[in-house]
């Protein structure tokens, strides 16, 4: 392993050599996204033990942000909360709101903005065992999963709709990338009738209300 180079080469039989992601790939059986994850987390999975045969990993490495226990609001709630951190950790989404003016730590918070990158499934339980199957099929019935086993909103930046008691009654999302393959949908909800009212909480000391054809529009004007 060189540190100056972040590369590494097998000096034995296999010959086999990488980067510090083909390593981790290598030595944990995971997948590269899971490999970028497992080293983001914790800089222990570079440490070599020839004693220790590679297996294709069956149970996530990684801590799984939501309970297996929580009703569907609290579920929701716990998913919010994972793209809300996964924003602050993701170059590509903070350019996005860069390049529309969005990128202001107060309104990050304050309106809990997220981003779906396709790492959720990475920290749930295998969908094989009894716990990460029925979990799937919750997060499908919420609308965040879809049959497909993809996230509903993979790729896209997340904003909730929250009523004035910090209920998620809509979630929105809005695709980083405008180069999406023909009939992929730019913007998406949550599966069902829309509900709930942006920002309800300005209302209630206004008398007067500006309202937008779109969510980032409204965050523009709350900026």
């Amino acid at each position: 392993m060189s540190p100056a180079s972040n590369l590494w080469h097998c000096l034995g039989a296999c010959g086999e050599g990488g980067s510090v992601i083909d390593w981790v790939m290598k030595r944990q059986g995971v997948s590269f996204r899971h490999a970028v994850e497992l080293l983001r987390d914790e800089h222990s999975v570079l440490v070599a033990n020839a004693d220790t045969p590679v297996k294709t990993s069956t149970v996530p490495k990684l801590a799984s942000p939501v309970s297996v226990d929580a009703d569907d609001q609290a579920l929701l709630q716990q998913v919010i909360d994972y793209y809300h951190q996964t924003l602050k950790q993701s170059p590509e989404a903070l350019a996005y709101l860069k390049q529309r003016r969005l990128d202001d730590p107060a309104l990050i918070d304050h309106f809990r903005l997220g981003y779906a990158n396709r790492t959720l499934g990475l920290r749930l339980p295998q969908k094989n065992r009894k716990a990460g199957a029925e979990l799937r099929a919750q997060l499908q019935r919420i609308g965040v999963y879809r049959e497909s086993g993809h996230e509903h909103f993979n790729g896209s930046l997340v904003i909730p709709v929250r009523d004035a008691n910090g209920v998620i009654t809509e979630v929105y999302g809005r695709k980083l990338l405008d180069t999406l393959r023909p009939g992929t949908p730019k913007h998406t909800y949550l599966p069902g009738p829309h509900r709930g009212v942006f920002n309800v909480q300005g209302l209630a000391h206004t008398d007067e209300v500006i309202l937008c054809e779109a969510l980032i529009d409204a965050l523009t004007f709350w900026r």
